[in-house]
């Protein structure tokens, strides 16, 4: 099972990490973006961390508000979850 989560978190955080990475790509080259609702899909399944660190190395959405702010959010949530889960068990 522990392995399946990994596997999902490691597959999940790069997609993230691309998709906000041709985020930033269309952003810079005019291009049609990426929507927002998207970016906090892929936060919500898992790669909070992947754009959490894309933000700060591809300097992407970094004063763009409310973005950081549910994507921290969201993350604050899944991290709750977290240890909701090993202090119940």
């Amino acid at each position: 099972m522990i392995t399946l989560i990994l596997a999902w978190l490691a597959i999940i955080n790069l997609a993230g990490f691309v998709v906000f990475w041709s985020d930033k790509r269309a952003a810079v080259g005019g291009r049609r973006r990426v929507p927002e609702r998207a970016l906090y899909s892929f936060a919500a399944l898992g790669a909070t961390p992947a754009i959490l660190l894309g933000a700060s190395l591809i300097r992407h959405k970094t004063r763009k508000q409310p973005f950081r702010s549910i994507v921290i959010t969201i993350a604050v949530l899944q991290f709750a979850a977290i240890v909701s889960w090993f202090t119940l068990q």
